[in-house]
């Protein structure tokens, strides 16, 4: 099993501050040799640390593991406040991180199912035309 202990290196690059929406952001190289991966909540503590943030102003994302292991890229930003987080992130990012709640909505089967069936009952009372259905 790999060891959870062993030294993780962090390098940033293409480093921009986004005054406007912000934030910091950055490409993020993670060097973790003898360890499979790093998990992203052990990722947004240590860059929190390091761009003196709260763990919950930081987000990552995209991570990809190079061929062989060993070295992973990503995606991090580094929000000025919480608040700022919770107004430019994507809903599905904050979902992520558990900032947000999941929108529970049937599936899209079933969305273009019922659409269809709203369609042949236009310029028909919805019960009139729900009872039609049924007699047949």
């Amino acid at each position: 099993m790999a060891d959870v202990d062993t030294p993780v290196t962090l390098r940033t690059r293409k480093f921009i501050r986004n005054p406007l929406l912000g934030r910091k952001q950055m490409v993020v190289d993670i060097l973790h040799p003898n360890r499979a991966n790093i998990s992203k909540e052990e990722l947004r503590d240590k860059l929190a640390t390091l761009y003196k943030a709260a763990k919950d102003q930081v987000n990552v994302f995209g991570l990809r593991t190079h061929f062989g292991g060993g070295k992973t890229t990503g995606f991090a930003l580094v929000y000025d406040s919480p608040e700022a987080m919770l107004k430019f992130e994507p809903h599905y990012r904050l979902v992520r991180v558990g900032k947000a709640s999941k929108i529970e909505k049937p599936g899209r089967q079933q969305r273009k199912q019922r659409k269809n069936r709203q369609k042949t009952l236009r310029g028909t009372a919805k019960a009139k035309g729900v009872k039609a259905k049924k007699d047949k």
